[in-house]
């Protein structure tokens, strides 16, 4: 088949925008010459964790996702202010969704979906404490869980949470897999 190359992209426009998620509607010129139409998510950079806390539990977050329409658990995160690091993002997030703050390490960046621009940020946060309460948005309802390392890769492996390249990635690192 031959190398293979970027497709030329021929233009690109808005179809819908909101909540800081933008649908966009790009045409590329294929290899064969041929065109083709994608609709792409435009969304900004993200983070998520693997929190652990000092007696060697992970920390998740439950609530309800309307994508999967389902109850899901899930890893602490979301999506980095324009002028934070991915550091400063998850020290905030965990603190906002948990009530936690520990120990942050950068683990590495990775690619959310093919069909989005998002970049996710992996951290793991050591010696976690709880510090203060939780400080929701109006549109967060957030339950935390404090799981064994045994239950969060039952999670992992079940498939029925998000972020599970983030979960990998982290115990990886952590060299607890």
């Amino acid at each position: 088949m031959g190398k293979i190359k970027r497709w030329g992209k021929l233009s690109h426009e808005i179809v819908f925008e909101k909540y800081g998620r933008k649908i966009m509607k790009v045409i590329y010129q294929l290899p064969n010459n041929n065109t083709s139409d994608y609709y792409l998510i435009e969304q900004g950079r993200a983070v998520a964790m693997v929190a652990l806390t000092d007696d060697g539990n992970v920390l998740l977050v439950e609530q309800y996702r309307p994508g999967p329409d389902n109850i899901l658990y899930e890893l602490p995160g979301g999506i980095k202010n324009h002028d934070e690091t991915s550091i400063e993002a998850a020290k905030r997030e965990l603190k906002e969704e948990t009530g936690y703050d520990g120990d942050p390490e950068f683990v590495t960046d990775v690619y959310d979906d093919a069909y989005s621009t998002m970049i996710r940020s992996c951290v793991v946060m050591k010696n976690c404490k709880k510090i203060s309460g939780q400080t929701l948005d109006s549109n967060e309802f957030i339950n935390v869980k404090e799981e064994s390392l045994g239950n969060f890769r039952k999670h992992l492996k079940s498939g029925k949470m998000t972020d599970v390249e983030i979960g990998y990635l982290g115990l990886d690192y952590l060299k607890l897999l």
